[in-house]
Parts: structure tokens; C-alpha cells; sequence
């Protein structure tokens, strides 16, 4: 009965603590093979993660909370530190990451190479164990304890397990589902052990509901400064005193706030090496947390030179802008309300191209098709080398999809070809139709798969973070079915749209067409006390261009980048076009 009201620090004494801390058990310990780092031997921590490692192994602190940027090392100080506890503090450990593809590429390609090129820990995971139990590749059993490498996409298996020790990776690729939060779920299998360590990393996506920022403002928030060169004054490196002369990104360096010193990049080293972490608010007892950019990052592809370069290639572009915010400067984004567009103000961009006065700069054609009960409406957006999108056309074909006339209509569409400026002639590269309707899913099918070679698709929107589009996992007969992440897209337009840019349009184009592209806004709901952006149609409005928008963007995906060969290609003189291919099909005669 006593051992029920211990508290973690008398639990903990129970076992044998460790020998060393932890920084200095995995530079003793943990060795990285060729192919798992560019630096193969003993793993050697960089001055910032010594801190983390050893909070990591402090038995005094339950949580650790992780705002990372990428080329900061996180995955290597995961992996050594679940070796750490298999060998040293052996217990039930959860490694949760966001799909299954991701727990098997973690496995395969870290776990299992530093596991058999480190002494210290290899065998252990082998599954030769008294027990008798069998392992698979996610779940392996060690003397002592067990190891769970688990997706939260897949809850039911978060309710199996029990844990002690539990990691958490990119959690804030980790939403809602219809059973709650994948992160809620699995703390709650951590509730049994009143010693139990929970470690949360990931890189910040978006502001209102990132996982990791929610937890960070709940931790101590420790920042890492380094000290000034010139004035001994510590900070921390943040983008805004990344400073380069005109023109020239890749001469980047810092300027210290306080006495304003240019440092220049063969600083850093040393900067970095007499950092320390401070604590902002060191109140808060049990729950450290860490905040990290990949301006200190001593890699080579984090110079500043080079981060100040591939800003530059990104700040006109909202996705890849996006991306560095996240990926570099390790802090969130968000729409700051700019989810709710006046279509009167998006119809004032108008200008003067169409179907049939192509722009020079576009090299693709995509069209997306939105399938309703009496009509197919279908947008037709061309494609530059930068990625900006212009929409040349939205045409509706009128009919129905249970009848041949209509899909004739589209079939024509897509064997047309138009005048191009520089010559040529230019068709739709490829196609993404709607098969989400059930009444005309079938009627879809027939019509795409023939056509896949063309890069016709049948697509099905789904909500929530995904790819901008996949192919199906789920068997159709007949062909393939390719899943459109909606809300990526449509949080993508909506950032050109509220930047105004990268996204043109014709003036063919009504208003009505622009109330129906601004039919959306994006809101922050709460599921299960968690918050989730959610896209809600805004009342009375349609929303066909929006959708064949989406598909259409969609659709570039599939196309490949070559810019160079399709450039010569439009410039050719146009030939005869032989005479497109009808495909038949019995279904429409029964």
C-alpha cells in the first residue's frame, strides 16, 4: 500500500539510477552507422542538446516539451534515448508518430541501425526473451520492459498498449479524430505509473492548434541564448537579426541586438558552444520545456548564408513561405483571419487572358471537374514555371452524369488543344473529376479509368492534414482511386488569395464565380476540449468553383517539372491532330 502513495522521485530510487547523465551515457554509448548520419562513430551532442538529453533522464521531470526545427538533430537524441532506457531503466515505452508509414521508415532506418551498431544496446531488441513472446517489426520486447513504435492514426492500438515511458514525434501531425486526440489518448495509458516520463516533439504548423506550442506554453519555456562576440550580452538568434547586404542573401550574418556587432557565420561555433538555456518561466516545476531554431544549428546547410538564400526563393510563394516559418524558425502560422475574402475585392484582380488568350508563362494545363446531379462544372487553371496559377476558364456542361452526352462533352474538352503564344498548341496535362458524389461514383469511374494514361483521375476529397493527393490505398476495381487533401488546398488558396499572389484570374470571369471561390472560411472548433480548424461553407452559398479549384490544383501534382522541354514543345509549329479516340462503353447502351 505505501508504494501506491510514493512519488516518482522515491519510485525511481528503487531501481538503479543511472551511472552517468544521460549526455554522457549516449556520447559514451550510442554509435551511428554509415547511412543513418552524415557524421558515422560516437554520437557527439551538440552543446544545445546536452541540456535536453539530460532533462530527458531526469527522473524529476514528467514532461518534456520540444518546439523543434528541422536540422536540430531531434531524431538522433530520440533514438538514443530510448536505447538509453532499454539498457539502463528498462520499462514499457510508447514511441507514437503520425502514420504507420512513419512508425515502419523510423524503425527500419534509425532504431534498428544504431541498435546493432551500438555495443551497449545491441541484441537487446532481438527478441530473445524468456517470455516467448513474438515480436514484430513495431513491437519488441527487451528484458524488463517492451517497445511500441505506434501511428496515431490508428487509435485502437493506443488502447492495447500501457506505458511508462512515452515519445511523441511531430505531434502537431497529429489532429483530431472521431475518438478524440491520438496525444490525449495516449498520455492516458501512461496514467498507471506515477513515474512515468512524457517526451513531445515536433515542428510547429499552425498557431491556434499546435499541439506542441499548446504544451510549451504550459512548460518552463526555455529559450537558448548565446552570448555576443563583442558585448558578452546572451540572446537568442531569431530571424529578425539575420541581416544581408542588397541583393546579395548568401553574405547573411547577425546582428547583435544590443550593440548591434555584425557576427559573421565562423562565429557561430563558438557562439553556440558557450550557449545555455533559460528559463522563462521558471516557476513552473515538472514540466521543461525547450524552444530551438535552426539558427543555431551548426550544419552546413543551416548557415545563415544559405537559410537567407532559401528565404528569399520562398517569401513570394505563401506554401514555401509557410514551410520555412515552420521548418527553420521552429513557430507556428495562421490565416490572422484572412479565411473570410470579399468577393467583389477578388473579382477587382481580374485581368485580360482566358482559354482562348493564353499567357506565354504558362506551361500546364489542369482542369478539375465537379460532378452535379444535372451538370458537370469543370475549372480549367494553367501553370507556370514558379507555380503561380492563372484560372483561364469554368465551363459547365449541362446534362446528366447518368447519361453518354454528358461525358462526351467532357471527353471533347479534353481532347482540345488551343493556340498558345509562343506558337504551339497547349491541352489539359491532366485531370482530377469528383467521384465523392455516391449517386455517380460508378458513372466517374467508367469515365477515368480508360483515360489514366492521360492522367485522368477519379478523386475523393478528405478532410484534415494529408498529402495534396495520393493514391488510394483501398482496392477499386477497375482502376485507382486518388485521395485529394481538401483542406491542404484550400488553406493554400486562401494564403494566395489573402497575399494576392500567385493565384490570377481571368476577367471571363463572374462574380458569381468569386462568391463561390469565397464560399469557405476556415474556423478554430473544439473536439473533445481539443482545438481543430474546420472548413464551414458560409450560409446560402455554393461552392462548385471553390471545389473544381481544389481538384484542379490537385491535379498539378501529377504533372512532372519538365519546364524546359515543354518550353521547346509549345514553341513547335502546331501539327494536325489525328483524330482523338473515342472509347465506348457498353454500360451507357444498357
Amino acid at each position: 500500500m505505501k508504494i501506491k502513495t510514493m512519488t516518482a522521485r522515491a519510485l525511481t530510487a528503487l531501481r538503479p539510477p543511472l551511472k552517468l547523465k544521460l549526455s554522457r551515457w549516449i556520447e559514451s554509448e550510442i554509435r551511428l552507422p554509415e547511412g543513418v548520419s552524415a557524421l558515422p562513430g560516437k554520437v557527439r551532442l551538440y552543446p544545445y542538446q546536452t541540456e535536453i538529453a539530460d532533462v530527458i533522464g531526469d527522473p524529476t521531470i514528467e514532461r518534456v516539451t520540444l518546439v523543434k526545427a528541422v536540422r536540430v538533430g531531434f531524431t538522433t537524441l530520440l533514438t538514443s534515448a530510448i536505447g538509453a532506457y532499454v539498457a539502463n531503466d528498462p520499462a514499457p515505452i510508447i514511441a507514437l508518430l503520425p502514420t504507420e508509414d512513419d512508425a515502419r521508415d523510423y524503425v527500419v532506418s534509425d532504431v534498428e541501425p544504431v541498435f546493432s551498431a551500438s555495443p551497449a544496446i545491441a541484441g537487446l531488441l532481438s527478441g530473445d526473451t524468456k517470455e516467448g513472446a513474438r515480436d514484430t517489426m513495431l513491437s519488441r520486447r527487451f528484458p524488463g520492459g517492451s517497445l511500441k513504435v505506434l501511428a496515431s492514426k490508428a487509435p485502437r492500438n493506443l488502447r492495447r498498449h500501457n506505458a511508462r515511458v512515452l515519445f511523441v514525434d511531430e505531434a502537431d501531425a497529429m489532429p483530431p479524430g472521431p475518438e478524440g486526440s491520438p496525444l490525449t489518448l495516449a498520455e492516458r495509458r501512461t496514467l498507471s505509473f506515477p513515474d512515468r516520463k512524457i517526451v513531445l516533439g515536433s515542428t510547429p504548423v499552425d498557431t491556434a492548434t499546435s499541439n506542441v506550442l499548446r504544451s510549451y506554453e504550459q512548460s518552463d519555456k526555455r529559450i537558448f541564448e548565446v552570448p555576443c562576440p563583442d558585448c558578452g550580452e546572451h540572446n537568442e538568434i531569431k530571424w529578425g537579426d539575420i541581416k544581408w547586404p542588397e541583393g546579395k542573401p548568401s553574405a547573411a550574418y547577425y546582428a547583435c541586438p544590443h550593440c548591434g556587432a555584425c557576427i559573421e557565420e565562423r562565429q557561430k561555433a563558438d557562439m553556440v558552444a558557450k550557449g545555455r538555456w533559460r528559463a522563462t518561466a521558471p516557476d513552473v516545476q515538472g514540466h521543461a520545456g525547450f524552444r530551438i531554431n535552426a539558427l543555431v544549428s551548426p550544419l552546413a546547410n543551416a548557415a545563415w548564408g544559405r537559410l537567407a538564400t532559401e528565404f528569399v526563393a520562398a517569401k513570394n510563394d505563401p506554401d514555401t513561405l509557410r514551410t520555412f516559418i515552420n521548418t527553420i524558425l521552429a513557430e507556428g502560422t495562421g490565416d490572422d483571419g484572412a479565411t473570410d475574402l470579399d468577393e467583389a475585392e477578388l473579382q477587382g484582380r481580374v485581368e485580360p487572358f482566358g482559354i482562348g488568350r493564353i499567357p506565354e508563362a504558362v506551361l500546364f494545363l489542369t482542369a478539375g471537374v465537379d460532378v452535379q446531379d444535372d451538370r458537370l462544372e469543370v475549372a480549367l487553371i494553367g501553370w507556370d514555371r514558379e507555380g503561380t496559377a492563372y484560372v483561364l476558364d469554368h465551363q459547365i456542361l449541362w446534362g446528366s452524369p447518368g447519361e453518354e452526352a454528358t461525358w462526351r462533352q467532357l471527353d471533347a474538352l479534353l481532347a482540345e488543344r488551343w493556340k498558345h503564344p509562343s506558337g504551339g498548341t497547349i491541352g489539359i496535362d491532366a485531370m482530377a473529376v469528383d467521384s465523392g458524389d455516391g449517386d455517380w461514383t460508378d458513372g466517374v469511374y467508367r469515365f477515368a479509368f480508360p483515360r489514366a494514361r492521360r492522367r485522368v483521375m477519379a478523386v475523393k476529397g478528405m478532410a484534415g492534414s494529408r498529402a495534396v493527393i495520393e493514391r488510394s490505398r483501398s482496392k477499386t476495381p477497375g482502376g485507382a482511386l486518388w485521395i485529394v487533401g481538401v483542406d491542404v488546398v484550400k488553406t493554400t488558396i486562401v494564403d494566395r488569395l489573402a497575399r494576392n499572389t500567385m493565384l490570377r484570374f481571368s476577367d471571363s470571369l463572374p462574380l458569381v464565380w468569386f462568391e463561390q471561390l469565397a464560399s469557405e472560411r476556415k474556423v478554430v472548433r473544439y473536439h473533445h476540449g481539443r482545438p481543430a480548424h474546420r472548413w464551414e461553407r458560409k450560409p446560402g452559398r455554393q461552392a462548385e468553383a471553390l471545389d473544381c479549384t481544389v481538384y484542379a490544383f490537385a491535379a498539378r501534382q501529377v504533372i512532372p517539372n519538365s519546364f524546359d522541354s515543354r518550353t521547346a514543345e509549345l514553341r513547335r509549329e502546331p501539327r494536325v491532330p489525328s483524330r482523338p479516340r473515342v472509347i465506348k462503353s457498353s454500360w451507357l447502351e444498357k
